[in-house]
């Protein structure tokens, strides 16, 4: 029995076997189609009855054809009347009409359907019959909850929803990744991620197609980025959860891309570094006191102090003491009074690795330029930090070669090295092109090391004495 019945409607049109070839097409296309169908004549007989109807309510073609309605056997008998009238009532309303009541299945269960209904015309424009759509309600409230959920994502989320397609350029983008990548939510479909990320990228894309080919990660993955935006490069920690999306349509899954959600924690990850760089930074100072305990030479001590300093902080440093002391060149207050000048006491190794070595003891004066950054540290009593102006390889050499530091220096940070309220000289700190520059967490750290290099030159100076 196909999905429409052989006599009744059907015939009534004739014996015609061109018309037999049109409702055995008619009945094949609806047996085809994925929603729960199913037709009745003007007298309310079921003339069609599709596969998914069959599937949903367990009622064949052949048991549903020619019943009239659904009283006796798809309806309790206490809703057959109100399920009738409706369904006739939208044979004769204009437009499609929606409803929603119980069905019952072959073996007995009760389903809640939703229908929508439309009166069929004839040649004179008179009701010649009624279909009628149908499916589960559970279904379409999921079907609807999933579509308000792609809208939420898609507008009110707060975190960034992208939607990648097979060869990585995102989609569709809702409001919060646009705002993140700084850019429309038009203007970023299908560009290359490279477009709008600088550094990263090669991380992100990878992620992206190891998803698309092996699946999503067990756990979210903490990304370090650095966005493209109107105002400059920022550096930016996307927390990123990954989720490879295949067509529901086809039998056999079809990768359709990768939809990629990401939180933007870059202050939290700051915070928790900055937390460990502190935990580190007193665990240095403290290894360093102790260490510094076993030299016998209170100037041997200073450099092991500066040794334990360098490890995660600098590429290399220097002490410089003020030079005259002797000669009263130094006031009452312990402020030189005149010239500041001052003469190497300790170095690291220029171009190798190395501890700090302690130089010949000399009054000869470094010959830094007006306005040095050490010369400034001493008349400031505080510290000073500098930095080469520009990438150009050349000019940072210069400028480097002009402060007397090492080659290849594009940072620097002075402290004052001051014990029992005197000046005794200066300690520099000196980065080179691959670390950041220094910042006002890096001074503090610098003048904590530079006050415990004080007290142990003051000693030195008092045992010279």
């Amino acid at each position: 029995m196909s999905a429409s019945r052989r006599s009744g409607a059907t015939d009534e049109l004739g014996p015609d076997e061109p018309e037999r070839d049109g409702a055995d097409l008619l009945a094949a296309l609806l047996d085809g189609m994925d929603a729960a169908l199913c037709a009745f004549d003007a007298d309310g007989i079921v003339t069609h009855w599709n596969r998914e109807a069959e599937r949903i309510l367990g009622w064949s073609a052949a048991e549903a054809v020619g019943r009239r309605g659904f009283s006796g056997w798809a309806v309790r008998t206490a809703d057959a009347d109100e399920v009738e009238a409706r369904l006739m009532a939208a044979m004769r309303a204009p437009g499609r009409q929606v409803h929603e009541f119980a069905l019952l299945t072959k073996d007995g269960g009760r389903i809640l359907v939703r229908t929508q209904s439309a009166a069929v015309r004839g040649p004179d424009g008179k009701p010649a019959g009624l279909y009628c759509a149908f499916s589960e309600v559970h279904t379409q409230i999921d079907l609807e909850r999933s579509i308000a959920l792609s809208e939420a994502l898609f507008e009110d989320a707060s975190w960034g929803v992208v939607l990648v397609d097979a060869d990585l350029r995102p989609a569709v983008v809702n409001v919060h990744a646009a705002r993140a990548l700084g850019s429309g939510r038009t203007a970023l479909l299908g560009r290359p991620l490279g477009d709008l990320i600088s550094q990263g990228v090669e991380e992100l894309e990878s992620a992206l197609a190891h998803v698309l080919s092996e699946g999503a990660p067990p756990a979210p993955a903490e990304l370090w980025v650095t966005v493209r935006l109107p105002e400059g490069d920022a550096r930016r920690c996307w927390r990123s959860g990954f989720v490879r999306l295949a067509s529901p349509l086809a039998e056999e899954p079809v990768p359709l891309g990768v939809g990629w959600l990401f939180q933007d924690v870059t202050e939290a990850k700051r915070t928790e570094q900055e937390a460990a760089q502190l935990r580190f930074r007193a665990n240095q100072l403290h290894r360093a006191a102790r260490a510094a305990a076993e030299c016998e030479d209170p100037a041997e001590a200073a450099t092991v102090h500066l040794d334990f300093a360098l490890a995660g902080f600098a590429d290399h440093a220097l002490i410089d003491l003020v030079v005259g002391d002797e000669q009263a060149d130094l006031g009452a207050d312990g402020e030189p009074t005149g010239p500041v000048r001052l003469a190497r006491a300790a170095a690291t190794p220029s171009g190798a690795p190395g501890p700090s070595l302690l130089v010949s003891r000399t009054t000869l004066p470094v010959r830094y330029p007006e306005g040095h950054p050490a010369l400034q540290c001493v008349e400031r009593a505080g510290s000073v930090r500098a930095e080469a102006s520009g990438r150009d390889a050349t000019r940072t050499r210069e400028w480097a070669e002009a402060r007397q530091w090492p080659e290849g220096t594009v940072h620097a940070l002075c402290a004052v090295l001051r014990s029992r309220a005197r000046t005794l000289g200066v300690v520099t700190f000196l980065r080179g092109p691959s670390r950041t520059q220094f910042e006002r967490a890096d001074a503090t750290y610098a003048e904590s090391v530079a006050a415990r290099i004080a007290g142990t030159l003051d000693l030195a100076r008092v045992l010279d004495r």
